[in-house]
């Protein structure tokens, strides 16, 4: 018998798309492992060679939350809804960290991918998925941190309201992920971004009512302020877990509009864009 001629290999011709492209999510669920190994990636080189390791999730928090009690609890006495002022301050804290650092992890993923980019193909939206991702583990151990303090420190524990505390993480990683896919791709085209970034995110801290409730604001502006969406997820926090004021229903509806709108506009714009991504970077 003579021999059998092999099968030919599949050739696979990857072209840079033209005109509006789909969101390419199901390209995505296919690089679902690869995925996996960037959220490890990032969550092992993040505290690489460094002094105090994963501990600066907790850190960070916890020293914000004391520079917040001295200042605007003690010296300036801002009203905390009847709560002590370093659980106040703290049960906001936990969330903006993990929304904070998401956001500039992602705006900065792009660039600090660049190697990768310019060599191998994949899905891009993997890497700002992956740098939001990871601070998941950050915000597993400041939330057993706040936990601990509600109940060691202030004899509280959370009621059956605190299985709202999901949705509200996803609600802050939507948020972290929309704006980071804008700051990502605008990045790789302008590299000033970077110093726009830590500006961006200390604005966002001071309209964030952290330091200070939103029930200081009347309706229906309290509602209107909800169009800042980390303003849903900090008061659902408070709520959720310590019972504050009345349920944020309005202000987290409409901060939930927001954000979708914002990711939405960020995978558009990312798509959009990310054909030129090698060439530019």
């Amino acid at each position: 018998m003579p021999p059998t001629a092999p099968a030919p290999l599949p050739v696979t011709v990857i072209r840079p798309s033209r005109g509006w492209v789909s969101l390419g999510l199901g390209e995505l669920w296919q690089y679902r492992e690869l995925l996996y190994f960037l959220v490890w990636r990032d969550v092992k080189v993040r505290y690489k060679q460094t002094i105090l390791g994963i501990a600066w999730a907790i850190l960070q928090p916890v020293a914000t939350m004391v520079a917040f009690s001295l200042f605007f609890g003690r010296v300036a006495g801002v009203s905390s809804d009847g709560v002590p002022y370093p659980l106040f301050s703290l049960t906001a804290l936990v969330p903006w960290t993990f929304f904070a650092t998401g956001l500039v992890q992602a705006a900065n993923s792009l660039v600090g991918s660049q190697q990768l980019i310019t060599k191998v193909y994949f899905p891009r939206l993997a890497i700002p998925i992956a740098s939001v991702l990871a601070g998941a583990v950050d915000f597993v151990l400041a939330f057993f941190v706040l936990l601990g303090v509600m109940f060691f420190a202030y004899g509280t524990v959370p009621g059956l309201r605190a299985v709202w505390i999901l949705p509200l993480l996803l609600l802050a990683f939507v948020t972290a992920l929309g704006a980071g896919l804008w700051l990502a791709a605008l990045h790789v085209r302008y590299r000033d971004v970077r110093y726009v970034i830590p500006f961006l995110v200390q604005l966002w801290l001071v309209a964030t009512p952290i330091a200070y409730p939103s029930s200081l604001l009347a309706e229906p502006w309290r509602t209107v302020y909800g169009i800042n969406p980390t303003v849903g997820v900090v008061e659902g926090f408070r709520w959720a877990l310590l019972g504050t004021g009345t349920p944020p229903g309005p202000a987290v509806a409409v901060s939930s509009v927001v954000a979708a709108a914002l990711l939405l506009g960020g995978i558009v714009y990312f798509r959009r864009t990310e054909r030129t991504f090698a060439d530019v970077i």
